[in-house]
């Protein structure tokens, strides 16, 4: 369970060292964004193997209605992330999509993972995205929304490589772990 909780820590440090401590990040320069992506990379493989290799106390599983609310709230987690780089309505509307996918990606995995590693990993993680989602909101507290224009064609892009995205992750998550569909 070290390892895990060493990748969650590593990925709390790596993401808000920028937040935390800007001087010494801007002391680091462009040249060294290359070791925060390294210390990034580390704590995923941390992360990965931390949880693969962890065990602890069991409170529920997976359950036929959970797993299905769990899948449309990862659906929705996707089409978060897809927001945060496209111009949507929604982007118009959400200071940090892509942190609000994390919360709801972490939330969806608690909900069908009842166990004490679940809790680190995913409720780490998703106690992070809100950490992250107040410090940036601290520190730049005067957010205007785009003022972009939203077509259509981008809310349907949008929506297309959610669903794309989702269902080669689901067939992925199931060659490499649990089968997500129940």
């Amino acid at each position: 369970m070290i390892w895990l909780i060493l990748g969650v820590a590593l990925w709390w440090a790596a993401h808000l060292f920028k937040r935390i401590a800007p001087d010494a990040r801007a002391r680091m320069g462009d040249k060294r964004k290359g070791a925060v992506a390294g210390a990034l990379l580390l704590s995923i493989v941390l992360m990965v193997i931390g949880y693969r290799t962890s065990y602890g106390a069991f409170y529920w599983g997976r359950t036929p209605a959970l797993t299905g609310i769990n899948n449309l709230l990862m659906l929705l987690a996707f089409y978060l992330f897809a927001v945060s780089g496209s111009k949507t309505w929604l982007s118009k509307k959400m200071r940090h999509p892509q942190l609000s996918a994390v919360v709801v990606f972490c939330f969806a995995h608690l909900l069908v993972n009842g166990d004490v590693p679940s809790f680190i990993l995913f409720g780490g993680l998703l106690v992070w995205a809100l950490v992250e989602m107040a410090v940036i909101n601290r520190a730049e507290p005067d957010w205007q929304p785009p003022a972009h224009e939203v077509p259509r064609q981008k809310e349907i892009t949008a929506v297309v490589v959610a669903v794309v995205i989702y269902i080669i992750v689901a067939l992925i998550h199931g060659l490499v772990g649990p089968w997500p569909f129940g």
